[in-house]
């Protein structure tokens, strides 16, 4: 893994075991992800609606408002990753048909299903103003943060 993630990994650990609530642990560690990598231009969870479980509501979140609050199963990018249950990386949204556009300066976005126990418990968001950003270090440790993040819920 690089330095930017090897430096990240322990910090975030040391925010899980914090004892803090858990809405402040996902806005720090957006606001950490987002501070610390240059390409994450949008970060944020999307948790599913225990009142609708085929359903992602937004969550804590470090970037420009969107007016994505709630996306269903299956909808967008966010949707198709929770659905699946597997990590979507877009290297251009502009080549996709069912990407649902937060801001005209998105470019690219990874998103990791947030799972424990076979369930899908949400979702990491992050969205990039540049074209192909995403490396497979940015997956593979976006999605160790989710597996250190999914035994808080």
């Amino acid at each position: 893994m690089s330095a930017p993630f090897d430096a990240l990994r322990p910090r975030i650990e040391t925010l899980v075991a914090s004892g803090r609530p858990l809405g402040d642990i996902l806005l720090e560690t957006c606001s950490l992800l987002k501070a610390e990598i240059p390409h994450y231009d949008w970060v944020g969870f999307y948790l599913t609606d225990p009142g609708s479980p085929r359903e992602l509501v937004l969550g804590p979140f470090d970037g420009a408002p969107t007016e994505h609050t709630r996306i269903p199963f299956g909808q967008g990018i966010c949707g198709q990753a929770a659905e699946r249950r597997e990590t979507f990386v877009v290297q251009d949204v502009s080549k996709v048909d069912n990407y649902l556009s937060c801001s005209p300066t998105v470019r690219s976005e990874i998103v990791v299903p947030l799972m424990k126990d076979g369930k899908v418990l949400g979702e990491l968001d992050i969205d990039s103003h540049a074209v192909a950003p995403f490396t497979p270090e940015d997956r593979k440790f976006l999605e160790r943060v989710c597996e250190v993040l999914a035994p808080l819920f």
